[in-house]
């Protein structure tokens, strides 16, 4: 039987695709590339902003005009928008077959088996044994560096976020097991990893003898680990920005120096709204201490505009945070109320207008910052992970430096895979161009 499989959303959606992707191949499930030839077509799908909804949605009506008379394929949404609309799905598109969640991935190749045989609707949202999720081997879509899920869940409950509800309270893997997921990647010629989690500063597990690893315990183990070379993790919340984290990154040469920990809002009230727990003031105080002790950081963040009741003076205040930080890079996007959550019962009292004009402001902003600081490093010498030619420009190399800077530069054979020097000798906001040196 052949699936395809389409993804939607952040790093940890298209890490559990890769997952979703080896748990089917071992039990004997190929995977196309086009729709047309798929006995199974599968919407990996996110619930975090309404913009990703309305692209499943918008696909899924494309299935309903093109269904027929003649035998057609199985079609299932899986993932963060199966989990928060569940039957509602089927009340708008009565044809669809599968609707499953994140806590019962495990069930897949098992409930597509019986719908293939028999037929029928099948409806899956259960959090289930999270742990086991992992005993399935993924079929990675990159050769050197690779995700690793070390946490799922939130237990944060922002005001405007759906993530608690549709990934379950916060579930820490065993050490043991992520230790042995890396080892495994290292042997197989991955040279960097980038721990997962929608807050991995909350990262807390038992190891076998009873003692608690926490984060910054699971990056010096992690750290011990032959083969890889460079250390990533994303998400971390500001609150749990902690002295023994920063320590960590601070110490650890294989920990890269980058760090992205979303702010959302320059503004005490908005983030009192969104129940964020922090104030700008205590937000800049993090970023401070992480440039005093580790020099060279790069430092993103993601930033919500238009959140209800959002003044300019609060926009401006926002703007103005971004001035004094000057990040690396941002990710900015306009509010949109999710179902389940507090903010949802806040009046969206900010224009699309509004929200849109301020988007734009915010990202003119940061695109003049990163250019800026993008242009302070030519002439440098920056070691390089090599990922292959550019698929646009294969006369292009392309990798990042260890703060997750894209590098383009010459391509020559026998570079993929390894840590390269590259002096840089031109930059855009976005990316660096330089040429290897020796």
């Amino acid at each position: 039987m052949k699936f395809y499989l389409r993804t939607y959303g952040c790093q940890m959606n298209f890490h559990d695709s890769e997952i979703l992707a080896g748990m089917l191949g071992r039990n004997n499930w190929s995977r196309v590339g086009s729709e047309e030839k798929a006995d199974v077509i599968l919407l990996n799908t996110c619930s975090v902003r309404r913009h990703a909804e309305e692209r499943v949605l918008g696909k899924l009506a494309e299935y309903g005009r093109r269904r027929g008379s003649h035998s057609r394929p199985v079609v299932g949404v899986v993932g963060c928008m199966a989990q928060i609309w569940g039957k509602k799905l089927w009340e708008r598109f009565p044809w669809l077959d599968l609707i499953m969640g994140p806590g019962s991935f495990t069930l897949l190749p098992s409930v597509l088996d019986l719908i293939i045989a028999s037929g029928g609707r099948h409806l899956e949202v259960e959090f289930r044994d999270r742990e086991e999720l992992y005993r399935f081997p993924a079929a990675r879509d990159r050769r050197f560096r690779a995700w690793v899920t070390i946490m799922r869940g939130c237990n944060n409950f922002c005001s405007y976020c759906v993530v608690p509800f549709s990934r379950g309270r916060e579930f820490s893997r065993s050490p043991e097991n992520i230790i042995r997921e890396i080892r495994e990647l290292a042997q197989l010629g991955y040279r960097e990893v980038t721990l997962l989690g929608q807050n991995v500063n909350c990262y807390r597990a038992a190891d076998r003898e009873g003692n608690t690893i926490d984060f910054p315990a699971l990056l010096h183990l992690i750290h011990e680990t032959e083969g890889i070379e460079r250390i990533r993790f994303l998400t971390s919340h500001p609150r749990d920005i902690s002295p023994d984290l920063i320590e960590a990154v601070k110490v650890l040469p294989k920990v890269c120096k980058q760090i992205h920990f979303p702010v959302q809002s320059g503004s005490n009230a908005i983030l009192k709204k969104m129940r964020r727990g922090y104030s700008r003031e205590e937000y800049r105080e993090k970023v401070l201490k992480l440039r005093e002790a580790v020099g060279g950081i790069a430092i993103s963040s993601d930033f919500i505009v238009g959140f209800p009741e959002e003044s300019e003076k609060d926009f401006a205040l926002t703007l103005d945070l971004i001035r004094r930080v000057r990040f690396d890079q941002i990710f900015a996007f306009s509010y949109s109320p999710r179902p389940k959550t507090e903010a949802y019962s806040f009046p969206d009292d900010v224009s699309e207008e509004v929200k849109s004009t301020r988007l734009q402001e915010v990202l003119a902003v940061q695109r003049s910052i990163s250019e800026q600081k993008n242009q302070a490093l030519l002439g440098e010498v920056v070691k390089v992970l090599v990922e292959g030619r550019n698929a646009r420009r294969p006369e292009r190399g392309e990798g990042r430096t260890a703060t997750g800077k894209i590098v383009f530069f010459p391509w020559r054979e026998g570079q993929e895979g390894r840590i390269i020097p590259v002096r840089l000798e031109r930059a855009t906001d976005l990316s660096l161009f330089g040429r290897p040196v020796g």
